[in-house]
């Protein structure tokens, strides 16, 4: 289990991923966006990661994007208490129904 870890920690992908900066990237975003996050997730923080999805949004010039945060919900938008990753296998939600609804509505909104 060790082993794996450190193999997942030190790959060239993660490397390039922890480095990458995706602002430039959303800078030219030119069409819909909606960005979500739960705020119970630890693997990408919704306060920190959605302040800069809009303000790098916003920074190219885009101005259709939603943003939403769930409240109790981790990086799966599954219902938890904590966040933590090992949980993840122990919640029998496979995914909050009102997440699906927002989602819904949003793309349902976009080709009106």
């Amino acid at each position: 289990m060790i082993a794996l870890q450190i193999n997942q920690l030190t790959s060239l992908w993660i490397g390039f991923f922890l480095k990458h900066d995706h602002e430039p990237i959303l800078e030219k975003v030119k069409c819909p966006v909606l960005a979500t996050n739960g705020e119970k997730n630890i693997q990408v923080t919704a306060e920190v990661n959605l302040v800069i999805i809009r303000n790098s949004l916003q920074k190219g010039g885009n101005q259709n994007i939603t943003i939403k945060s769930f409240p109790r919900l981790n990086h799966l938008f599954q219902e938890c208490q904590t966040g933590l990753l090992g949980k993840y296998s122990k919640i029998e939600q496979t995914i909050f129904p009102l997440v699906l609804a927002e989602i819904t509505d949003w793309i349902l909104q976009q080709v009106r």
